[in-house]
């Protein structure tokens, strides 16, 4: 059921949110971080206006069986919510995959999800050590690695990825922090440039894409040394 679920919104149909599968994607409201790049801070407070019915929702994903292959929660971080593990049931019930987008903020919800998730899209914030200052969260950076080991042992396919501004992150640190994703034995992963129109921190708003941020040759260098580290690599602008 959906009872308990806080719903921001919905995307009806994405060929991008769970890779090589038709979805649509239900924002969960509320997250505990507060990422300086948050391109969505709408989402970010608890409390906000309900921005879908879940009537409507499920109404709505009746009439898209053997339509869409997945239903992926998004956020926010829908980690956040009891109501998640419930959803998620129901969605499975009805015949469809299940994906989750998270940054692992909570270890022990994260832990009951993993049992019924289909795929994940996790979000690396940066090394632990340097994780804090992007989250503006005491020890999250040490949260969102464990997360990240529990993914990796449960064999839940996924996807992990870090949304890059280059004024949080210079191109040497991607390097080690690739090269740490390694070590931890992950083979598939995005870097995101991150969408600077809508930033919670004001500071970092840019009209123009923030990739233009460093030079064509540091990013065409950088992308080929982690194309060669990973198995599946995508730089997404």
């Amino acid at each position: 059921m959906f009872d308990e679920l806080r719903v921001g919104g919905l995307t009806p149909l994405t060929t991008i949110d769970y890779p090589e599968h038709l979805s649509c994607v239900i924002y969960c409201q509320g997250c505990a971080w507060r990422c300086l790049y948050c391109h969505n801070p709408e989402l970010i407070p608890v409390k906000a206006e309900q921005g879908f019915d879940n009537k409507e929702l499920e109404f709505f994903l009746k009439r898209r069986k053997g339509l869409l292959d997945a239903v992926v929660f998004s956020g926010g971080e829908p980690l956040l919510q009891k109501g998640l593990l419930p959803a998620m049931q129901t969605v499975k019930s009805m015949g469809f995959k299940v994906g989750l987008h998270t940054g692992g903020s909570s270890i022990s919800r994260f832990k009951q999800v993993l049992e019924i998730v289909d795929w994940v899209g996790f979000d690396v914030k940066d090394l632990p050590e340097h994780a804090d200052r992007i989250i503006q969260v005491n020890n999250a950076g040490n949260t969102n690695w464990q997360s990240l080991r529990l993914l990796l042992a449960s064999g839940v396919d996924y996807q992990c990825r870090t949304t890059v501004h280059w004024d949080l992150i210079s191109p040497e640190r991607v390097l080690v922090l690739a090269k740490q994703l390694v070590s931890e034995g992950v083979n598939n992963y995005n870097l995101q440039i991150a969408r600077t129109r809508n930033t919670l921190d004001k500071s970092l708003i840019d009209d123009s894409c923030s990739y233009s941020m460093i030079s064509k040759d540091i990013r065409l260098a950088l992308s080929a040394e982690l194309e060669q580290m990973f198995d599946q690599f995508e730089w997404v602008e």
